[in-house]
């Protein structure tokens, strides 16, 4: 276990150190706010569809081959993107770039096939709460060190972040032992594994999993949304430098690493996987309406602070999905979940950059340029009364 977290910390890193400084770079190529969003949020989305076709194919790659050589191949691609990324001079380069890059972005999906390989079903929720800690203190070091960088030089970041994939890669190919014993492999189905809808299909049909399928896309949305608006939103409404920017996914990443990390399996104990992951989602609609109402920039800071419920749903529900999963398919499940995840990546820069762009001219204390967090709210409220009503019926059959 401490292998792989080791990898993940390594590699969350290194995406957390250009999330700061990625919509400020895509500006040097535009001539207005509005245009910054449009072109921030198309190379948001071309990212995405990238993914949303590899992940399922990199997913059935490591249940035939092992989890060992697919995180190699994404740590290699990783690095290539962002030290080319790092010199490109023209916006269609950059797309480019972000193109192969979410090609090869399957490294939290294989992580998550990779402790469910080690883990017997009853522990699952809290390896992947030690594993989303390593993503949260990656995200606690990373951009705050890229706001850092990007103070001094845009293009730094991203430099910093290819010698993170550089380090993970050696790191992977001395260090990483394998997972996946070959009694436990697959063979591989080129034509179900190119298909990400037929993924998305068999994950449906998981027994019990109907239900939070329709909870991961919504709340996938909902994150994406945010992730795509955050650093562009903070910085029209409240002037937030890169550095500032920095500081607040530090504070995002170290209450994720504090929830997920030290405080879970307490949570667990006191409420319950499921009891805990409804309490949470109620947790993060609150959260997100609040961040859609702030006038001022601490109260951004606030939020994240008390939305100390909202960090558990994930590895909750993770593991939900996983125990349904049969043991020879972690990894084909766990690239289907990855699937779904890109499918709302593609749509939600798609939402939220039109969204921001639309209300960017509007003054900074203007209620209405909450837009993006209105429109997360109301998702996560949805998925939240989808999940309340599998928590009842499961509830009642006792």
């Amino acid at each position: 276990m401490r292998f792989v977290m080791v990898t993940m910390l390594i590699d969350m890193i290194g995406i957390g150190l250009i999330i700061p400084v990625l919509p400020v770079f895509v500006g040097h190529f535009t001539q207005s706010l509005a245009e910054q969003a449009f072109w921030f949020g198309a190379i948001t989305f071309t990212f995405s569809v990238a993914n949303f076709f590899a992940s399922p194919v990199l997913g059935a790659l490591s249940d035939h081959y092992g989890r060992r050589p697919v995180l190699l191949l994404g740590f290699t691609g990783f690095g290539i993107s962002f030290f080319v990324t790092a010199i490109v001079t023209q916006l269609w380069m950059l797309i480019a770039i972000r193109l192969v890059s979410g090609a090869l972005m399957a490294n939290a999906a294989i992580a998550n096939a990779y402790v469910a390989d080690i883990t017997p079903p009853e522990k699952r929720a809290q390896r992947f709460g030690q594993l989303g800690a390593m993503l949260g203190l990656g995200f606690v070091l990373g951009p705050a060190l890229g706001g850092l960088l990007g103070n001094y030089d845009v293009r730094l970041p991203f430099f910093a972040a290819g010698s993170c994939a550089v380090i993970n890669l050696a790191y992977g190919y001395f260090v990483l032992p394998e997972s996946l014993s070959p009694e436990r492999r697959r063979p591989m189905n080129w034509r179900a594994a190119a298909n990400p809808f037929s993924a998305l299909v068999r994950l449906r049909n998981l027994q019990g999993v109907g239900s939070l399928v329709v909870v991961i896309a919504l709340g996938s949305l909902a994150q994406f949304i945010l992730q795509s608006t955050w650093v562009l939103y903070t910085t029209f409404r409240f002037g937030w430098s890169p550095m500032q920017n920095g500081w607040s996914l530090f504070m995002v990443g170290a209450m994720s690493f504090t929830v997920q990390g030290l405080l879970l399996r307490k949570m667990i104990a006191a409420f319950g996987n499921e009891r805990l992951a409804l309490i949470g989602m109620v947790s993060n609609v609150l959260c997100h309406l609040g961040w859609a109402l702030s006038t001022s920039g601490w109260m951004m800071y606030a939020l994240i602070a008390v939305n100390l419920l909202g960090y558990a749903v994930v590895p909750t529900v993770q593991s939900m999905v996983s125990a349904a999963a049969d043991p020879k398919t972690q990894g084909q499940t766990m690239g289907a979940v990855a699937a779904l995840q890109s499918v709302a990546a593609v749509l939600g820069p798609a939402i939220g950059a039109p969204l921001l762009g639309m209300v960017s001219h509007l003054p900074p204390g203007d209620w209405r340029m909450g837009a993006p967090f209105f429109f997360t709210a109301t998702l996560l409220f949805v998925a939240a009364i989808v999940y309340f009503g599998r928590y009842r019926a499961r509830n009642q059959a006792g």
